[in-house]
């Protein structure tokens, strides 16, 4: 995963991230402050800034520690479980506000949205999940669920299952995702096949395929744009 990297800052005490939010406002802080607020305190011979640098180049910045899950966490030195769990809770608060955002609005008024939000649920899996956006009549998102998984280069997806949920949540169209671990983001001969058996399925339920986005390590690629769908 390409890395920009965070030097290991150092502050006087008059411009203290906490001290540069109260006078200028949190947007005044770059990612090692706001990183190095949550933290609060550091390591013996590493101040907390220097803890929240490295943090960050570990994960590739705050897009990748959004993605980052719990195991990798408690690789990092200096942050222990209360360290750790709040992390945790601060990003699944980022993902759950993202996914009410799409709960209220068009999808696809907010594609940008909708990628970013696909790529931080399925971006760091190690197997490929194969997961579905449910919309209703406006759009907007009813659910988001993983609902196959599979092997890092397989993944065994069953139409009738997908019709079964799209019944049950009422939905009008999907936005069909899955990840490919590999990082190629290029839509497969398999995944166009799966795409179109999943479309004939569907719209004997009057269900729209919207779009299918693939998502890797470091971006995404969505098959509708490309004229595939």
């Amino acid at each position: 995963m390409p890395t920009t990297k965070h030097p290991s800052p150092t502050w006087s005490a008059s411009v203290m991230p906490r001290e540069k939010l109260q006078q200028h406002g949190v947007q005044a802080l770059d990612d090692t402050e706001l990183l190095a607020l949550l933290l609060r305190t550091g390591l013996k011979g590493k101040p907390v800034k220097e803890l929240a640098a490295d943090i960050l180049n570990t994960f590739g910045g705050l897009a990748g520690l959004l993605r980052v899950d719990q195991h990798s966490l408690r690789q990092v030195k200096g942050l222990g479980p209360a360290k750790g769990a709040e992390l945790m809770a601060v990003m699944e608060l980022a993902k759950r506000g993202m996914t009410q955002a799409l709960n209220q609005q068009p999808v696809f008024q907010h594609a940008p949205a909708v990628a970013e939000y696909l790529q931080l649920q399925l971006a760091m899996q190690v197997h490929e999940v194969f997961a579905v956006l449910f919309l209703d009549a406006q759009h907007r998102l009813i659910a988001y669920e993983p609902m196959f998984r599979g092997t890092l280069t397989q993944t065994s997806v069953y139409p009738r299952e997908v019709v079964l949920r799209a019944l049950q949540l009422h939905a009008h169209a999907v936005v069909l995702a899955h990840n490919h671990p590999s990082g190629e983001l290029t839509a497969s001969r398999a995944d166009i096949q799966l795409t179109q058996t999943l479309q004939q399925a569907l719209a004997l339920i009057d269900v729209n395929i919207l779009d299918h986005v693939i998502v890797g390590p470091s971006g995404h690629t969505s098959m509708q744009s490309q004229g595939l769908i």
